[in-house]
């Protein structure tokens, strides 16, 4: 070979060298500017109480802003639906992801995927639901409130944060266990539902736990909680089970962005989310709202959205909600 050849295959290894190396020198930039997270209810609530905190800790860590929206609506899926089909997969703009979103196409017709239009990024924790009341209403118990219903078919109304969401679904569920029609009142969120209750707008409500602030204060009754046991807040309160109603309800929740997304940029953000999930601001706004860490991995995430989605189908086409074609 001669020596100008040489130079020739020498330079040309280097260039290729060079430009393989980018993409990996692109990925540990990342992030290089703001991140967006969407949290799919108003402001204020539980859901919103606790991504604030665990973004503003996840910050420290990307060393780049968190920058939480919040975009209500149809019970907390219309944010991540529209993520999925207009942000880019560069980790810039990722989504809360609840329950609600294994259940929304089963009971309307979507045009998003709930797996595969997603890049599942990491567990985060799950809901304690409770059932409250205005702290002057007539019923006093869950069984009160079941019976006024069993009397006066359908005029008997609650809010919850949207249909389709675990809170009305599991109030389906126990008005079909107890043979009694309930009126569903749906809300964007749980901070407008709150002042709607307090205001005597609604009867009652179904809704993880925003209102402990209200219930500690006096301003309003918690009747009943729907988890495997009674919480260690308020271990006084029955859960559903418990009186007889069938119904144990728990909503993971995690973040999302859309399909496509480089691994090495889903690393960084699960990497940077788990940490702050674990920081002591978390824990202690998690127990503030009688919660816990949910941790799951990426792979385990995802695995848990598909198996999720098979199964969610049965209780749908039980309660008689499924879409009409």
């Amino acid at each position: 070979m001669s020596m100008q050849s040489l130079r020739r295959a020498l330079l040309g290894a280097a260039l290729y060298a060079l430009a393989a190396a980018l993409p990996a020198a692109a990925q540990s930039a990342f992030p290089a500017k703001p991140i967006t997270l969407i949290v799919p209810f108003p402001a204020g609530g539980s859901t919103d109480r606790h991504l604030r905190i665990v973004a503003q800790d996840a910050s420290k860590y990307l060393g780049q802003p968190v920058i939480v929206e919040n975009r209500p609506g149809a019970g907390g899926t219309l944010g991540p639906a529209n993520m999925a089909k207009t942000a880019k997969p560069d980790g810039y703009t990722i989504s809360l992801y609840t329950l609600a979103m294994l259940r929304m196409p089963y009971m309307h017709k979507t045009h998003w995927d709930p797996i595969n239009d997603f890049t599942f990024i990491i567990g985060l924790s799950g809901y304690t639901f409770g059932f409250t009341v205005r702290a002057d209403s007539p019923y006093r118990t869950f069984n009160d409130y079941i019976e006024a219903a069993r009397k006066a078919p359908g005029s008997i109304d609650y809010g919850s944060t949207g249909a389709g969401s675990s809170p009305h679904l599991l109030m389906e569920e126990v008005a079909r266990n107890a043979g009694v029609q309930l009126n569903h009142v749906p809300f964007k969120g749980n901070a407008d539902m709150q002042q709607a209750l307090l205001g005597g707008h609604v009867m009652a409500q179904s809704d993880a736990t925003g209102w402990d602030q209200f219930v500690d204060a006096g301003k309003m009754r918690l009747l009943v909680t729907f988890g495997e046991q009674r919480t260690t807040r308020w271990p006084d309160v029955p859960t559903a089970q418990e009186l007889g109603y069938k119904v144990v309800s728990t909503s993971p929740y995690g973040l999302a962005g859309p399909k496509g997304m480089d691994p090495a940029v889903v690393r960084t953000l699960h990497d940077a989310f788990k940490r702050a999930l674990y920081d002591p601001a978390s824990l202690e706004v998690m127990q503030q709202l009688n919660q816990q860490p949910a941790y799951r991995d990426s792979q385990d995430y995802r695995e848990w959205a598909r198996a999720t989605y098979a199964k969610e189908k049965d209780l749908i086409e039980a309660l008689g909600l499924m879409a009409k074609d």
